[in-house]
């Protein structure tokens, strides 16, 4: 998930090299922490967060077939 996460995020910012993903693994869920440049954090929650939401929306879909629940967390 945090690939899905990392690649997703590296196309829409303007400095990719700064993109950082950390992925923290439960017994039941997925925590991927998406860290990007300050610049670029607008970029990747956009308008009233739809690109974030997007983004959440498919890693939740890859996650279903691991019955996993996946939480992105954008920092």
């Amino acid at each position: 998930m945090g690939e899905l996460v990392k690649v997703i995020a590296q196309a829409l910012v303007d400095c990719p090299e700064e993109v950082v993903v950390n992925e923290i693994e439960g017994n039941q869920s997925i925590i991927v922490e998406l860290k990007v440049a300050p610049e670029d954090m607008g970029k990747v929650i956009g308008k009233q967060g739809r690109i974030a939401k997007a983004i959440r929306t498919v890693v939740k879909a890859a996650a279903t077939k691991d019955n996993k629940r996946v939480i992105v967390e954008i920092i």
